[in-house]
């Protein structure tokens, strides 16, 4: 299984993202993937999730209302789309997926296969 993901960079703070996550070696149709993201000095932190049976969807709390995921099984890919970014969303964004299990879930540690990260820094 390869996850790469991509769309990071440089924004000025309310701008947007969108970053990608392509999968290969498994069908999204039946895995569970999720973002995670890691700022400078600070442990990762799940994002959001996205199911694959009926694409239902979790977010960090403080993140609802600014990112949004989705999912294009068409071409195994997940994205995270990000608006009104802040300083404080800097960080390397990571996406994983779950093997075994359908339930959305932000603990990194129930995943099985992950991204080499993207870069996002929001700065002005």
């Amino acid at each position: 299984v390869q996850l790469q993901a991509s769309g990071g960079g440089l924004v000025q703070p309310e701008g947007s993202l969108r970053l990608s996550c392509a999968v290969s070696g498994l069908t999204l149709d039946y895995h569970m993937l999720a973002w995670f993201r890691q700022a400078p000095g600070k442990g990762r932190e799940g994002v959001s999730c996205i199911e694959s049976d009926d694409g239902s969807t979790l977010y960090k709390d403080t993140l609802k209302g600014r990112f949004t995921i989705s999912k294009d099984n068409s071409k195994n890919t997940v994205h995270l789309q990000m608006n009104s970014l802040k300083p404080e969303d800097t960080a390397v964004y990571f996406c994983a997926v779950k093997i075994i299990g359908l339930s959305c879930s932000l603990y990194d540690f129930e995943f099985d296969a992950w991204g080499q990260g993207t870069q996002v820094t929001v700065s002005s």
